[in-house]
């Protein structure tokens, strides 16, 4: 659908509280089915309004040719124009057959037609909110479960197809062949006939679209109950080791149960009341047709109507009444369809934090040293809590390393989310070569900077393909050079099937220092001028560790290099480090220089060195 940006950056508004507008609705929908991309999209839309047209109008033509056949038999006479009469009904009984089953070949026809149109629209749906939901900010998908966004996208993207069978095939359609059907009443049998069948009609869909809205509150706790078994169960999926760690299988299992016992309850709920909507549905309809067949029979007994009308009359009725019975079915798919879509629209009004600049400028050509990272006067403050960054200025000249130290929530990763551009600052500047980077699209930044983060993650796909990430063109030869870089070489070679080796959910099939390594390979692989290591050695072993900080050593050379670190062993070669506590700098220089002030890093320093 269409994505409505009205609300705050990274927000959502509770579906519950929504008003779905159905004719914008209709309308975002047209603007997605234009959106597409189907083959012969104008053709296949013309062709299959055409073929609603001749189908609904066979359907109501073919009950009045039958009428007129049996007038014509009851006609017949032991006389000379029997033979006459014989062939009139003939003919007429085979145009009666032929529209038969032209009726009935016209929408399967359509459905060959349009499908390619639904799917296409469908997949679009689902392309564009899932690409929303990439562009939403961190704390948007640190606050998200995984099981229940999915299950949002699948549903509202399959809502479309729906809206589209139920508004433009069936709703639209039975509406033309009830503006027809009357007409025919009207015309050859009496108006009493078309009156007759509007009131029924009125009355079937004021019973239908009340007790349909009223069964709306069943259809969302069904959804929601739906989601949470959905959420609880992949997120116990995907923590698996967590449970099995701590032994909490049968505590997660009661957990799921719960929430599969509150979906029953709420099935059951929905399932009585569309029980009782189809009774009220049937009633009604049968009720209408008893009055018809009762009015038929009193005007052919005094004589106004003969039996073929009254066939024709029996006809039109039965055969509103089958596109009448799926109009309470199609009406509750269109209100369950936008039910669902409902949660999936509320996503696209989600408006990133970190927005596409309007202007977007260019960054200089790289120097080939590295890139100059500058922060003045930054401020930043996170949702969840007050601390955040405060009158943050610092420089990383092209070439040099910077290095961030300091305890837990000091600021040190907030800094690399805004030298990532992950978050925007509430005041200062963060500049790249002397470039904002608001002013930066999110793909030339993503080109310059490279992150290894303390937790790698990587998909469930081969070894070569997680290296490849950010270059998905590299060769083999420089992905097996990266991945030497950052001492996997034996790791591969060691490995049968090498870089073709799957590494499992999340990478769980290797080890932690496994996964960093492989980050390292992938951020090396970048070549970015902008290096951002995260504790990206904080899950190697000694040696392993040792080996790698050589490489880093050698990589930070033409390339400026911001640290995060804990061990105060690994950065003591800075150029420059930033000591925070409380979101700001307390001190600033290199190891040296720091140790000779004797302040709040020495003071850290002789600790770790006890410790150690």
């Amino acid at each position: 659908m269409a994505f409505h940006h009205g609300a705050r950056p990274g927000t959502v508004t509770p579906a519950a509280d929504a008003r779905f507008d159905f004719w914008g609705s209709m309308a975002d929908l047209w603007r997605l089915v234009l959106r597409s991309g189907a083959p012969g999209l104008a053709w296949r839309i013309g062709l299959a309004l055409v073929l609603i047209f001749i189908g609904k109008a066979a359907g109501v033509a073919a009950p009045v040719l039958l009428g007129e056949a049996i007038n014509r038999l009851s006609d017949l006479r032991p006389s000379g124009t029997a033979l006459a009469l014989g062939g009139g009904f003939l003919l007429l009984a085979l145009g009666f057959a032929g529209l038969r089953l032209v009726a009935a070949a016209a929408p399967n026809l359509r459905e060959i037609i349009f499908t390619p149109v639904s799917q296409a629209t469908m997949a679009r749906a689902a392309e564009e909110s899932f690409g929303h939901v990439l562009t939403l900010s961190l704390d948007y998908h640190q606050g998200k479960q995984t099981g229940s966004l999915a299950r949002i996208i699948d549903r509202g993207s399959r809502s479309t197809d729906f809206l589209i069978r139920s508004v433009v095939f069936n709703l639209g359609p039975t509406a033309l062949e009830l503006v027809l059907a009357m007409a025919v009443m009207a015309n050859r049998l009496d108006w009493r006939f078309a009156a007759a069948t509007f009131v029924t009609i009125v009355i079937y869909a004021v019973l239908t679209f009340r007790i349909t809205d009223w069964r709306l509150s069943h259809r969302r706790e069904l959804n929601l109950a739906d989601g949470k078994a959905a959420g609880l169960s992949v997120d116990a999926l995907m923590n698996f080791e967590t449970v099995k760690a701590f032994g909490q299988e049968r505590r997660t299992v009661r957990g799921y149960a719960a929430a599969l016992a509150d979906y029953v309850r709420a099935a059951v709920r929905a399932n009585t009341s569309l029980s009782l909507l189809n009774a009220v549905q049937a009633l009604v309809l049968n009720v209408g047709l008893a009055l018809m067949v009762l009015l038929a029979g009193l005007e052919v007994l005094e004589g106004r109507m003969r039996l073929g009308d009254v066939t024709t009359a029996v006809l039109l009725v039965i055969g509103l009444y089958q596109p009448l019975n799926m109009l309470g079915f199609n009406y509750r798919e269109i209100r369950q369809a936008f039910i669902d879509m409902e949660q999936m629209v509320e996503i696209g009004r989600a408006v990133p934090d970190v927005a596409e600049p309007a202007a977007p400028k260019s960054l200089p050509p790289a120097s080939g040293k590295g890139a100059r990272l500058a922060f003045r006067g930054v401020a930043y403050r996170h949702g969840a809590r007050t601390l955040g960054l405060e009158d943050v200025t610092f420089e990383a000249p092209p070439g040099t390393t910077t290095a961030l130290v300091g305890p837990s929530g000091a600021g040190k990763t907030t800094i690399v989310r805004l030298a990532l551009r992950l978050v925007d600052p509430a005041a200062g500047v963060v500049t790249l070569d002397g470039v904002d980077l608001r002013d930066l699209t999110r793909a030339e930044l993503r080109r310059a900077t490279a992150l290894v983060p303390q937790d790698v993650a990587l998909f469930n796909d081969t070894l070569g393909a997680n290296i490849a990430f950010a270059r998905p063109d590299a060769t083999e030869a420089e992905i097996l050079a990266a991945a030497e870089a950052a001492e996997l070489g034996p790791f591969i070679r060691a490995t049968p099937g090498g870089l073709e080796v799957r590494v499992g959910e999340r990478g769980l099939k290797l080890s932690g220092g496994e996964r960093q390594r492989v980050g390292i390979a992938r951020a090396l692989l970048a070549d970015p001028r902008l290096l951002v290591l995260d504790e990206a050695t904080s899950a190697l072993d000694g040696p392993t560790e040792a080996a790698i900080q050589d490489t880093l050593r050698r990589v930070r050379r033409n390339r400026t290099t911001l640290v995060v670190a804990h061990r105060l062993s690994t950065i003591v070669d800075a150029d420059q480090i930033l000591v925070l506590r409380e979101g700001r700098i307390v001190e600033r220089g290199d190891h040296a220089a720091l140790l000779a002030r004797d302040g709040e890093y020495a003071a850290l320093w002789r600790r770790q060195t006890r410790e150690a």
